[in-house]
């Protein structure tokens, strides 16, 4: 028993510095909430991963989903430090209601094209405006939902297009589904539930992982260029570590991410 005592005495100085630093490396470590358009889903996963690798102990937790749906929880109370939009509109908002510290800033951009299920009738865009084609839209009050019905209007009013004035309408007319994000509609186009939608570009790939489809382009004249900003939130609880995620997404190596995944500039 003795000699159990001057081993365990002997060792205990070593004991109490390691219990020590397993709890000061506990202490440090941080978490940065992000709020992030669901279009975003691929990029700052990637950018997220990068993030925590040049600063060790920190995690970011990502939470993806419709820019409007992310700006209302903001609205109701939900803490986060970043918040990065597929437009401007929902971002405008947050200003307004006070939830966002300095100011947005632009850090990448997207257009839109049309997908359509390879078993619909739907191979080009005056298809679209065939009797009985399924279509489905996000909600107009997400990012992608606005857009894709000025897109629409453009293609109507587009004379050189030749797609007539009625387009629009009955594209419209074939609208069987409205969704809360860009996601749903890729993912119902690509398993065949509806006919066509249309999404942003950087969505097709994750819509081709998900099955089979057409992508059908939307000609330049016509569509739009989505700006997607970004910004720390009032009142985040890590102010400094939101500033720092930020300036990466904005430098050449949180840019790269955005690049690969299809998004454009800001």
């Amino acid at each position: 028993m003795e000699l159990r005592l001057k081993i365990f005495l002997l060792y205990l100085p070593f004991l109490l510095a390691l219990v020590f630093t397993v709890a000061c490396a506990g202490d440090n470590d941080r978490t940065l909430r992000v709020f992030a358009a669901s279009s975003l889903t691929e990029a700052f996963n990637d950018v997220a991963e990068a993030f925590e690798a040049e600063n060790p102990g920190v995690t970011v937790s990502v939470d993806f989903g419709g820019s409007q749906r992310l700006r209302s929880q903001l609205e109701f109370g939900a803490k986060a430090d970043v918040f990065a939009s597929a437009d401007q509109i929902q971002m405008y908002q947050a200003v307004a209601a006070g939830l966002i510290r300095g100011e947005p800033v632009d850090f990448a951009s997207n257009t839109l094209v049309a997908i359509a299920s390879p078993n619909s009738r739907v191979s080009s865009l005056p298809d679209l405006a065939q009797h009985n084609v399924r279509i489905a839209l996000a909600h107009p009050s997400v990012p992608v939902g606005s857009y894709s019905r000025q897109v629409l209007e453009k293609l109507a009013k587009d004379a050189d297009l030749g797609l007539g004035s009625g387009f629009e309408d009955s594209v419209l007319s074939n609208l069987v589904s409205e969704e809360p994000n860009v996601r749903l509609v890729a993912q119902k186009v690509a398993l065949g539930e509806l006919d066509a939608g249309i999404v942003y570009l950087t969505d097709v790939p994750a819509a081709q992982a998900t099955g089979e489809i057409r992508v059908i382009p939307i000609p330049e004249t016509a569509n739009v260029s989505a700006r997607y900003p970004i910004a720390a939130l009032e009142n985040a609880p890590e102010v400094d570590l939101a500033q720092a995620f930020i300036d990466y997404v904005l430098s050449e190596a949180g840019q790269g991410p955005l690049a690969v995944h299809g998004f454009g500039a800001p």
